[in-house]
């Protein structure tokens, strides 16, 4: 046992360096998203910037997969999100080959599970990325397991760790805090089936609890405890956090529709906009179409079902998320699900396969039924990232299949080092809600004026004054709406001080650099 253990380590070891060695190698060529360069720019602000950053280190969200680049900033800014994922990724699948070994001594699913940790493009996309996908996985598949472990044992600690494990998850990504609606169902359906009745049939289990008062009182006063056992932490920890944001942002949303505190509120308005405007226009998921995708993308998925046909409680547990996205999809109709929505049901899928792969009477076949699956679903994993709504997705598919040097970033390298190449006293105005990616680049952030310092707004009302240089966005620039600094404030600048100079020192399709004398 110890060899098997050693010998699986030694394998997490192997596929992270695979991970670090390919993710640092489309960073080399120039690929970046909008989640890694944002947590880079803000890391820039609370390690080397200016003024009070309590509000950029506590509000920035989400918060986990931010504080995870932390550890990795030291080595250096632009690779600690991709070291940090790679990593991540290799742990998850430590936890899932550890939970396997006990289940199971075949080799033949470690090979499977390693398979699809080497080759399926959501999972090098988590591990190479830099994104914060890795977490989410992580503690999704910590929270089903659990969830699973309490249907063996009927014992409440696993409970209870599933409850921290959803807490955690929803600083991971606040949208998985909607699950709490969707185990209602579920919590209800073990509740029935935890009452001494005759009756074995969960429908009449239910007539005949509403209808008698001493059972009703019991379901309910049961149902209630459960469901509180499990939700009540998330539901807490997520308001006391919307009150740490109402205290320093005066808004208890700041988190999540902030520019300042979350990437994805213009990425994804921008996504669906862009999308929305074209020709070919792409038209969102409709009901029965987005379950169907789910199916086609993770096949699996119909294999974990069939493994837990006899199984109520955990046949509603794999359907849960199915309802949860069908939610999302209707609440952030304006957005495009991004691709952790969809790899979740990848993960859920192996893990049931691992908890009952033992149990299916004709193993042969299974491997089989198994194996197809797989290679399934590497196609459409690669198909659905190639053909991504969401832009970033998009790019990754094209340099992973197309290894070429990306052009992507060069405007705003080129022009993050020029504003390095100016004097350190030099003082430039910027907005980094939009230049974020701008930001990430530049080397001394102590040079910047930007909107989490105080200063900021007089530098606004009167650059002249209280700056040296500004960033102007040009109306060429695509989110050139969604900030101060743009050419209508160029007009007003002039129109308030008639004797103000200034002078465009450097320019390109989006960005205007302007020296105030």
């Amino acid at each position: 046992m110890r060899k098997r253990s050693t010998y699986i380590i030694l394998i997490t070891i192997v596929l992270a360096i695979y991970y670090l060695v390919s993710g640092i190698y489309l960073n080399r060529l120039g690929y970046f998203n909008s989640e890694t360069l944002f947590y880079i720019e803000k890391a820039r602000i609370i390690f080397d910037g200016v003024g009070n950053r309590l509000k950029v280190m506590g509000l920035t969200a989400p918060i986990l997969p931010f504080y995870a680049t932390f550890i990795f900033t030291s080595i250096d800014y632009v690779l600690a999100p991709v070291i940090a994922s790679a990593i991540g990724t290799a742990l998850l699948f430590n936890l899932m080959v550890n939970t396997l070994l006990r289940d199971s001594k075949d080799d033949f699913y470690l090979a499977i599970l390693l398979a699809i940790f080497l080759f399926h493009p959501g999972m090098l996309y988590t591990a190479i990325s830099g994104k914060g996908i890795y977490l989410i996985l992580i503690f999704f598949y910590l929270f089903f397991l659990n969830l699973f472990k309490f249907y063996r044992s009927s014992t409440t600690f696993h409970i209870s760790v599933a409850s921290i494990c959803l807490v955690i998850l929803t600083f991971c990504e606040y949208k998985f805090i909607w699950l709490t609606l969707f185990f209602i169902p579920l919590v209800l359906s073990i509740t029935i089936n935890s009452l001494n009745l005759s009756e074995r049939e969960s429908i009449f289990r239910l007539f005949l609890s509403f209808n008698s008062p001493s059972l009703r009182r019991k379901l309910v006063n049961k149902t209630f405890a459960l469901y509180m056992l499990i939700f009540i932490l998330p539901v807490i920890s997520v308001v006391c956090y919307k009150l740490l944001n109402l205290i320093h942002a005066n808004d208890l949303n700041y988190f999540i529709e902030s520019p300042y505190a979350s990437w994805s509120v213009f990425v994804d308005n921008l996504n669906y906009n862009i999308s929305t405007s074209t020709f070919s226009q792409k038209v969102p998921d409709m009901s029965v179409l987005l379950s169907a995708k789910i199916l086609l993308y993770c096949p699996l998925i119909l294999l974990a079902l069939y493994l837990f046909k006899e199984h109520t409680y955990q046949i509603l547990t794999i359907l849960t998320p199915f309802a949860l996205l069908e939610f999302l999809r209707v609440k952030y109709e304006r957005s495009y699900l991004s691709h952790e929505f969809y790899l979740i049901f990848v993960i859920l899928a192996l893990l049931c396969i691992i908890l009952k792969a033992q149990n299916f009477s004709n193993q042969k076949l299974f491997k089989i039924m198994l194996s197809s699956g797989v290679v399934i679903q590497l196609f459409t994993g690669y198909y659905a990232l190639k053909h991504s709504q969401v832009e970033d997705e998009r790019d990754f598919m094209s340099i992973l299949l197309k290894p070429e040097v990306s052009t992507q970033q060069d405007d705003n390298r080129d022009l993050a080092n020029y504003i390095n190449s100016l004097p350190d006293d030099s003082r430039v105005m910027i907005d980094d809600a939009i230049a974020y990616p701008i930001v990430a680049f530049i080397h001394n952030t102590k040079k910047l004026i930007m909107p989490y310092q105080e200063k900021y707004l007089t530098a606004v009302e009167a650059p002249r004054d209280a700056v040296d240089y500004m960033l102007v966005a040009t109306t060429k620039n695509p989110v050139s709406g969604y900030t101060q600094l743009n050419p209508l404030y160029l007009e007003t600048v002039k129109a308030n001080d008639a004797s103000v100079s200034l002078k465009r020192i450097y320019e390109d399709d989006h960005w205007m650099l302007y020296r105030i004398d």
